[in-house]
């Protein structure tokens, strides 16, 4: 008698344990839920007033509605989608809102040139055969601007590359006929990693709808064929959404460069594709 007595004692010990455990458990998760919108400070504070109408969080987040941090990254917004392994891809559907994309336009607009490449011996821009389209590239003071550094911050936590790693971000626009051959985008010389070191990862952000053709194509990704400009070909092809934007990386986990990683921009056949390039380095590159 006395040894049940024992056990039902130390099972009711227990249970009473449990709920204790539980209810505390509970308490520890609303505490934090009600906390969460101070425990991501910005590097730079952006006043919440200058994002209101531009950065917004969707329905069902009013527990981070007063996080800066949130807007700023769009929680709740942003979908990735690994889209390859080798090159490693990643999509992120709804990266940049309406209102951003229609900002980098209007900035690029009155300054666009006719594009270039990367000289190996000199480090400038040339004009090439290989790339048709116009662009222009952010200065460093329109990289303080309240909206670009949100997208900058952006940047620097979805692909965990610093922002100071980061080149300026370059506008692009293509119109109809125009397109970029297929590239690499990290160096193959000495020159031009000097500073900042070797190129890593893209981020690709398109800025315009409605564009037939324009695809960014990668021969080397995927098992099957995709249409680039109206054309079926060997590998694997991102079609342009405005507010998407596409996240490659230029070398492999070892270190080493990627041979897979060559990309290009398909022809376009109907509209104009806008979009803005993101490199980002090994070390500080400004």
């Amino acid at each position: 008698m006395g040894g049940v007595k024992m056990v039902f004692g130390l099972l009711t010990f227990v249970t009473v344990g449990m709920i204790i455990g539980a209810l505390l458990q509970l308490a520890f998760l609303r505490r934090l839920e009600e906390s969460s919108g101070s425990k991501f400070p910005l590097n730079r504070r952006i006043n919440e007033a200058q994002m209101e109408g531009y950065i917004q969080l969707p329905k069902g987040l009013s527990f981070w509605e007063n996080d800066e941090d949130a807007r700023v990254l769009r929680i709740g917004f942003v979908k990735p989608e690994i889209v390859n392994w080798s090159p490693r891809i990643i999509l992120f559907h709804n990266f940049l809102s309406a209102e951003e994309c229609d900002y980098l336009r209007a900035i690029a607009q009155p300054r666009l040139q006719v594009s270039t490449v990367v000289d190996t011996k000199t480090g400038k821009g040339i004009k090439s055969e290989v790339r048709t389209s116009s662009g222009m590239f952010l200065n460093s003071e329109e990289r303080k601007y309240p909206m670009i550094q949100a997208i900058e911050k952006r940047i620097a936590v979805f692909s965990q590359v610093p922002a100071e790693n980061g080149e300026l971000i370059q506008v692009l626009r293509y119109e109809k006929s125009q397109f970029y051959k297929p590239h690499h985008d990290y160096f193959s010389d000495a020159f031009n990693i000097k500073r900042g070191g070797q190129r890593i990862a893209t981020m690709l952000m398109y800025l315009s709808d409605n564009v037939v053709g324009g695809e960014t194509y990668f021969p080397s990704a995927g098992n099957g064929e995709c249409s680039c400009g109206g054309k079926m070909m060997k590998g694997l092809c991102v079609k342009p959404g405005k507010g998407d934007a596409v996240l490659f990386w230029s070398m492999g986990l070892d270190g080493s460069t990627d041979p897979n990683s060559i990309h290009g921009g398909c022809e376009v056949l109907d509209g104009e594709k806008w979009s803005a390039t993101k490199w980002m380095r090994q070390r500080t590159s400004y």
